[in-house]
């Protein structure tokens, strides 16, 4: 009833502005965390161990072509350990993750014991914050509210909030991409998983999803920074979302259903291209998508000034259109209905059983 009930509440209320939000609480603690470790490894912050990598680096450069040493290994060797950060970014994810865990089972178990129907309503509330389906559908509107004002340059800075890839280049036509892959992706991220984990657990647990699931927002990256430093997070954020990703895709399938698009075809590209992914867990639900819609999605983007390939999902039947964002939200919404309701069947069998 809590899940259900959260679940309405987010998609009356969404994100009130007014209201300090848990992830934000989330995010500047792994902020701080990651400073704090960073500065034991370097015995600096990391953009000031970069700088003096850079300094040393031009001075050892005759030395290092007259060795034959690769400049790129000599830079590592220089003030990095890959294990040190490896080991420093699993302690990063057990106190984020963790913390979080014990902070809110605290908060929950002090309300009960003021009174079990507090405990019930703060719980509620928190499974209510970890939720971001209206949010989600409100962000991807401000990006086709700017492509349908012609307005380029606006859609691709609302798009950059949404994504992780560079957003400066894109066309008309990859912006919307990028729009769909994301509310389709965070479908599972951002609904159908803090869903799934606070069914099984409550509040506590669905805030621990979402620490993961910020962890890989904020340092899950294969760039130089965070190449060593984010990987337990990024491996982190697979594991946890296994499960729910695949719930998610079926969810979707009869969200297809419900807004009336192909899902048949749905089926068809979910079976085929649901591991067209770097990730084990994105294309689940963008292939879903990308068959029901009858687009194509994925292919090469640039991260970070360079270019990362992926293979494509779906096949190539008609253009992406500006139009296909709200089609891609009616899919968020209807697989937030469907898995919403079969979490309350579950709950409900096992109450008559119990009864």
């Amino acid at each position: 009833m809590k899940v259900l009930i959260g679940f309405i509440m987010d998609l009356l209320f969404g994100d009130p502005a007014w209201i300090p939000h848990p992830i934000v609480l989330i995010g500047k603690s792994i902020s701080k965390c990651k400073n704090a470790l960073q500065n034991f490894l370097y015995g600096c912050s990391y953009e000031q161990m970069m700088e003096k990598q850079r300094k040393e680096d031009s001075e050892k450069e005759d030395s290092v072509k007259d060795n034959s040493v690769n400049g790129d290994s000599a830079k590592e060797n220089l003030a990095r350990n890959s294990k040190k950060e490896i080991a420093c970014g699993g302690i990063l994810t057990a106190v984020i993750v963790g913390g979080t865990y014990l902070v809110t089972k605290g908060i929950v178990t002090i309300a009960k014991k003021i009174h079990p129907r507090f405990g019930d309503a703060i719980e509620t509330f928190l499974i209510f914050q970890s939720l971001a389906t209206k949010c989600l559908k409100q962000e991807a509107e401000k990006v086709y509210d700017k492509l349908k004002e012609e307005d380029l340059v606006g859609a691709r800075v609302q798009v950059g909030y949404l994504v992780g890839r560079d957003t400066d280049q894109l066309s008309e036509t990859e912006v919307a991409k990028a729009t769909i892959e994301t509310v389709a992706e965070n479908t599972a991220d951002g609904v159908i998983a803090p869903m799934f984990y606070a069914a099984i657990g409550g509040a506590p647990l669905a805030m621990a999803y979402k620490a993961v699931n910020t962890l890989d927002s904020m340092v899950g990256y294969k760039n130089e920074e965070y190449q060593y430093l984010g990987r337990i997070s990024a491996k982190m954020d697979d594991f946890w979302n296994f499960i729910p990703a695949r719930l998610s895709a079926l969810a979707m399938i009869g969200g297809a259903k419900l807004a009336g698009y192909d899902e048949k075809e749905a089926v068809r590209i979910f079976k085929r291209d649901r591991y067209n992914h770097l990730s084990p867990n994105s294309a689940q639900t963008e292939s879903v998508a990308a068959g029901a819609l009858h687009i194509q999605l994925g292919g090469t983007h640039d991260y970070f000034g360079k270019p990362v390939e992926k293979p494509t999902i779906g096949d190539d039947i008609r253009p992406v259109e500006p139009e296909d964002i709200k089609r891609t939200n009616r899919l968020l919404y209807g697989a937030a209905v469907c898995f919403a309701a079969a979490i309350s069947l579950v709950k409900a069998i096992r109450y008559l059983r119990r009864k």
